[in-house]
């Protein structure tokens, strides 16, 4: 079974954590995973971009009712008119999380992911206890398969 690798973010981002994003997803797809993310705007799209563009799967968890609300690079998009709690999904989902910037969204998904037992790499996001720091967008996809084994 492929590994499903979740990018937590938010829907707006600076330009640096927005590249980053992109790298994560293009990294995430290039080594096989699948993406898993909340399939909006911002950090989430640009993780999208880079994953499909690069062969990869990217799977959209919607806060909305409608498929339609998803950005245009999630290729499997899942609506759940359930807001914010769709955040337990895509930590209950996921082998592992990379966090990537991000507000209070970001940082409750990563309490959902490390609450469920799952690692959650950090790269230009939260610095928490439980949560491995990551320098760039490699070391991030190559820390979440490190501890996935």
């Amino acid at each position: 079974m492929k590994k499903i690798i979740a990018v937590f973010g938010g829907r707006s981002c600076s330009e640096g954590a927005c590249k980053a994003a992109y790298k994560v997803g293009k990294e995430i797809a290039l080594a096989g995973a699948i993406l898993i993310c909340g399939g909006k705007s911002g950090v989430m799209e640009a993780a999208c971009k880079g994953s499909i563009e690069h062969g990869g799967i990217a799977i959209g968890i919607l806060p909305d009712e409608e498929k339609s609300e998803a950005n245009p690079y999630v290729t499997i998009p899942i609506a759940t008119g359930m807001g914010t709690g769709r955040n337990i999904i895509i930590a209950r989902t996921c082998d592992c999380a990379i966090a990537i910037d991000g507000s209070y969204g970001t940082l409750s998904e990563i309490a959902h992911a490390l609450s469920l037992g799952k690692p959650v790499i950090s790269l230009l996001s939260w610095d928490i206890e439980g949560v491995i720091k990551a320098k760039d967008p490699e070391e991030a996809v190559r820390k979440a398969f490190e501890v996935l084994g």
